[in-house]
């Protein structure tokens, strides 16, 4: 499958060894610095950089290389153009999160990937996680029962050296804050376990130690859901001296579990009414994980070639990314209102935020 890559920053070394360990064809990189993708390359030892060809313009790399997907990994404020762009030309597309940075662009992703009949997933990898997979396993299966609550806590740590590594970073037009980069993969699978529909958020926001970045450092929010579930959501860059956890708690009429581990990568409590000796196995697991990234971009990668050769929809589509940021976007809309913020959203954009704090 003849694959190309948008973005060589910080996450993109992910994108190459999924790539490497799917075995596609890595046609081509663009990137805004050329050095960047030599530098990429290089890191990920690719066997073959001589093939792989170097552009800093996407749309000239999309005209002169047939391809079937591309992996968008720039700055989060371009995503949306760059997305639609390649399902205007036919790409299978997988987009680093957030997919947009506006309800509006969010949605357009959705209805022209429909319309184009192109695939599009968002990349929240942490859904693949062995824990997360058991987790889902079980609330399918109907082991929780009726849902009573649940919450994710986000409480990372993010120095004034992880902002200024990139210009773009904790500004309203290309980023967001801690909600929508470091917190949007937990509030992914915070939404998808408790039933997805939501009716109602209320959220507060705050710039406590970052003042050098013009979006929130830390947020909380409480969630309705319609199944009459409730939850809670904790996402912060502000924890001393280092990360901390990425934890997820799901409360059951009869069951109860907490993942926890830097990012939902281990089960941390386990307890169900039907436990069986294979439970027994379950408590305590821990997946090894070189980064807070985790081990899913590989998984991920399989799954959007897979939903390519069978048509069907990916694991983690295009709506999944649009449900993730907006949450964010209601959070931050709570915030800048002062009210409850009932779901659907609409629209709304994060630059509407821009002098908030």
């Amino acid at each position: 499958m003849r694959y190309a890559l948008i973005g060589c920053g910080r996450i993109a070394l992910n994108h190459v060894k999924a790539v490497c360990n799917n075995h596609l064809e890595f046609v081509a990189a663009c990137d805004l610095e050329y050095t960047k993708i030599a530098k990429l390359l290089n890191k990920a030892e690719y066997s073959d950089p001589d093939s792989v060809k170097q552009y800093t313009d996407y749309k000239k790399m999309v005209e002169e290389n047939d391809l079937e997907l591309v992996a968008i990994a720039t700055e989060s404020g371009v995503h949306a153009e760059i997305a639609l762009y390649c399902i205007d030309h036919g790409i299978n597309c997988i987009i680093e999160k957030p997919i947009a940075m506006s309800m509006q662009d969010a949605d357009e992703i959705v209805r022209r990937s429909r319309e184009k009949g192109v695939k599009v997933s968002a990349c929240h990898q942490n859904r693949f996680n062995v824990a997360v997979q058991e987790m889902r396993r079980a609330l399918e299966s109907g082991r929780f029962g009726k849902l009573s609550h649940g919450s994710i806590h986000v409480r990372w740590n993010r120095n004034e050296g992880y902002y200024t590594q990139a210009q773009w970073r904790g500004k309203w037009s290309s980023d967001g804050g801690a909600l929508m980069n470091q917190c949007i993969h937990g509030i992914d699978l915070l939404r998808w376990m408790m039933g997805d529909e939501i009716e109602e958020i209320y959220g507060q926001t705050r710039q406590q130690f970052h003042n050098y970045l013009e979006a929130e450092d830390i947020g909380m929010a409480v969630v309705k859901f319609k199944n009459g579930a409730i939850a809670t959501i904790e996402g912060t860059t502000n924890v001393y001296p280092q990360n901390l956890e990425e934890t997820l708690y799901l409360f059951g009429e009869t069951g109860t579990v907490k993942l926890g581990g830097t990012s939902t990568n281990n089960i941390d409590v386990w307890q169900f009414a039907d436990e069986d000796e294979e439970d027994e196995r379950k408590k305590g697991l821990k997946e090894t994980t070189s980064n807070v990234y985790g081990n899913g971009h590989t998984r991920l990668y399989a799954d959007m070639v897979d939903a390519i050769r069978d048509d069907r929809l990916p694991y983690v589509d295009a709506v999944a990314g649009r449900n993730a940021l907006e949450v964010v976007l209601a959070i931050y809309k709570s915030q800048k209102e002062g009210k409850t913020v009932r779901l659907p959203l609409k629209q709304f954009k994060s630059v509407e935020m821009i002098g908030e704090f």
